[in-house]
């Protein structure tokens, strides 16, 4: 049975444990054209109420694409030049989390945190690189 795509799935880092979410969000032009597509990927510190939801946000903008679906895969983000992550991929959203607590996210705080995920991406995809190991001959 396949999983809801809206239900949170969960993550345990360094013995704690998080739910999270992914979102796709944008504007609607007149011409009927989607426009400021952003994915926000949402990490929930358990048990609730132990800290506030970290919130790690890919907008689109030159030299970036942040697709919506077809042709590109849904949570797909990335450098039209470069590396790309799919925010679908617990291993993807562990990365980033790591990417956050080294550049300061503790999460104990109590209140949210909205990070620009472009910052991150680079961190995350070296990480994943090196968890991967070298490409087979």
């Amino acid at each position: 049975m396949p999983r809801h795509p809206k239900k949170a799935r969960r993550l345990v880092a360094d013995g704690r444990a998080y739910l999270w979410t992914l979102r796709h969000s944008h504007r609607v032009l007149d011409s009927g054209r989607s426009a400021d597509c952003r994915e926000t990927l949402t990490l929930y510190p358990q048990p609730a109420g132990t800290g506030g939801p970290l919130r790690i946000v890919f907008a689109e903008g030159p030299g970036r694409y942040v697709p919506g679906g077809a042709p590109l895969g849904s949570g797909d983000v990335g450098y039209v030049r470069g590396e790309s992550l799919n925010l679908h991929e617990p291993g993807a959203v562990r990365a980033l989390l790591d990417a956050a607590s080294a550049r300061g996210w503790q999460p104990g705080e109590r209140r949210a945190v909205e990070v620009d995920g472009w910052p991150l991406l680079e961190a995350a995809t070296a990480a994943r690189a090196e968890e991967a190991g070298p490409p087979d001959p």
